[in-house]
């Protein structure tokens, strides 16, 4: 009964919300559920990133048993985004030691690269298809070797983005994907982009544990709104247009973003 009184209905309202976007998008929690606490909740932006990210770990998590047992993940791509990811993540989390939990210099890191990576991951949502032609046209496919060097790099460019904001690992992720490997089927695209989330948001978010900056019954109160939210979402997901969709949030997300840089 105790644990219930300390549960926060607004969050658990808000968590929700997002989880049925996420279950009709696809798109990850980070990219909606932390802009939301720290600009609707008054959360401050460390405790708010490092929230999410072990809410973001829970939730795909079941999205990763799902694809499993469908084979449609890629484990050797996981493998390669985690060589960059892991290590960044870590020299990532240091460095926001180094400027101090809940510092005024730490917010304001944090939401500036919110910022930038919700205007990356609102560009990726609408431009995608371009961004994907211009990439072949001018690029093509890369050799076996440069492709693994790549996908590690680009693990490395997502860990630092997700451990500072919790934002990158969804529609950044996918989209990188595509361009690396345009041969492999979007499922296992999504498949394994979804599975290397989660070692990526719980090494994160248990390195903002540690640092101080998570708070656990905001944490429930998100879950208990959220996995439910999920599973309505998914069930909705066909019944309404993706491009819509995609359009519908990447207005959101560039809205969003603006506020942050430039408030």
């Amino acid at each position: 009964m105790a644990l219930l009184d300390s549960i926060n209905f607004a969050y658990s309202l808000a968590g929700l919300l997002v989880g049925v976007l996420i279950g009709m998008t696809g798109i990850g929690g980070g990219s909606l559920m932390t802009p939301l606490l720290i600009l609707v909740f008054g959360i401050h932006p460390e405790t708010a990133v490092g929230t999410d990210l072990l809410y973001a770990s829970a939730t795909k998590s079941v999205g990763t048993g799902v694809h499993s047992i469908s084979r449609s993940v890629d484990w050797q791509i996981v493998s390669r985004l985690a060589m960059g990811s892991i290590p960044a993540t870590v020299l990532a989390l240091y460095g926001l030691t180094l400027l101090g939990p809940a510092s005024h210099e730490t917010g304001g890191l944090i939401t500036g690269v919110l910022g930038t990576a919700l205007f990356l991951t609102a560009a990726a949502l609408l431009f995608r298809g371009f961004i994907l032609k211009f990439y072949a046209n001018r690029i093509g496919e890369l050799g076996h070797q440069r492709t693994n060097w790549a996908t590690t790099a680009t693990g490395f460019v997502l860990g630092v983005l997700v451990a500072i904001s919790s934002v990158g690992a969804g529609a950044l992720g996918v989209t990188a994907l595509l361009l690396l490997y345009p041969r492999l089927p979007m499922v296992r695209i999504v498949g394994s982009d979804i599975a290397h989330a989660v070692p990526l948001t719980l090494v994160a978010g248990i390195g903002h544990w540690f640092i101080g900056s998570l708070d656990w019954m905001l944490l429930a109160s998100l879950l208990i709104g959220s996995i439910p939210g999920i599973i309505v979402g998914s069930f909705m997901a066909n019944r309404v247009s993706e491009a819509i969709l995609r359009t519908l949030l990447s207005v959101i997300l560039a809205g969003v973003a603006t506020r942050l840089v430039f408030a």
